[in-house]
């Protein structure tokens, strides 16, 4: 029997996760229409969830989401049918909401109010809950693309896997920034920017929902809170910002990096050793700067099962103590390889031996 999955509880107003979903057997099926089409089903169940994507990449034959979930709201803050309907009309079309519509004024007239509650608790359920998202955002894809190729049965590997991210400065840019630098480490691009499946490509094009998670992400402190222009950081200085924190770019640099930005020959890695020196650094057990750490593969962003600072950490150890054996007397386990002083250094449930760097 599986274990539940290992989900955020209750005293979390916001809840941070970075899911990564594989294609059966890894196969190399998901091409540009495919990724434009898993893109599009994602915005489209982010607004019917209440949910915000922090950041993404869709690759060849898999997938990863940092994702945002707030708890659902009390019963007297949902919205009511009205609201509803023009909710599910919004993200999901007028077939959809005309029947919402429809039933419910059905049961209404006939004052059958449990039948309509119900109802809405069916519409509820999908919303503010990360499996309800993970799982329509698969299955509705799955569907698509099996019609499209005239194929049968599951496309995906096995459910997917969920890390627990702390919302705060630097465990989120890590990961957000981790996420964006797949095509990277894939050695597809030298540039996420020029790889439109990702939350940075998409904010540099233009994106609003990609552009309001930059904004974000730019607007967090490393140390943890909020900077104090946080509220009026215009767009193009917010995708510096963000531009520099992956590359590893003194923000004293903006300027050259929003020219770099702009089509000029990449320099960005001027100052990064690279990849195979960096891998070998950590194999014998060095450490790395977090801009050259994270352009390597790293397990622990996707099998840590928690990561944040290590207050954090302990204290998602202590709310999931009924998961750990008595011999284990704290949660929290260092991010090996990852250079920072003790105070800024990442933490994550899980001590990994194997495979860790790749």
């Amino acid at each position: 029997m599986r274990r539940a999955r290992l989900k955020a509880p209750a005293f979390l107003p916001v809840a941070y996760y970075h899911c990564v979903s594989r294609v059966v057997n890894r196969d190399f099926v998901l091409g540009a229409a495919e990724k434009d089409k898993l893109v599009e089903y994602m915005r489209t169940y982010e607004r019917l969830g209440g949910l915000r994507v922090i950041s993404y990449c869709i690759m060849s034959n898999h997938f990863h989401i940092l994702v945002e979930v707030p708890q659902r709201p009390g019963d007297a803050d949902l919205p009511d049918d009205a609201a509803l309907v023009a909710k599910v009309r919004d993200c999901l079309g007028d077939k959809l909401a005309n029947a919402l519509e429809w039933e419910l004024a059905h049961h209404r007239g006939q004052q059958n109010h449990v039948a309509a509650e119900a109802l809405r608790e069916r519409w509820f359920g999908r919303m503010w809950d990360l499996s309800s998202f993970m799982k329509t955002l698969k299955q509705r894809f799955s569907q698509w693309f099996n019609g499209r190729h005239a194929r049968r049965g599951t496309l995906w590997e096995e459910r997917f896997r969920s890390v627990l991210v702390e919302g705060k400065g630097q465990a989120l840019r890590a990961m957000a920034a981790y996420i964006d630098l797949n095509p990277v480490r894939a050695k597809i691009c030298d540039d996420p920017k020029a790889y439109r499946w990702c939350g940075y490509a998409e904010a540099v094009a233009g994106g609003q929902e990609a552009r309001e998670a930059v904004t974000f992400l730019s607007s967090l402190n490393p140390q943890g809170g909020i900077r104090p222009d946080a509220g009026s950081t215009p767009p193009a200085e917010a995708l510096r910002r963000w531009r520099c924190h992956l590359f590893g770019i003194p923000e004293s640099e903006a300027r050259q990096a929003q020219e770099t930005a702009k089509g000029e020959k990449a320099t960005i890695f001027r100052d990064r050793i690279p990849r195979e020196k960096a891998l070998e650094v950590l194999k014998k057990g060095g450490k790395l700067s977090e801009a050259d750490f994270l352009r390597c593969k790293i397990r622990y962003f996707s099998d840590g099962a928690v990561i944040g600072g290590k207050a954090f950490v302990e204290e998602m150890f202590t709310a999931f103590r009924d998961r750990f054996g008595p011999q284990r007397k704290d949660g929290a386990r260092p991010l090996r390889g990852l250079a920072g002083e003790s105070k800024g250094r990442l933490f994550n449930f899980r001590q990994l031996r194997t495979g860790v760097f790749g």
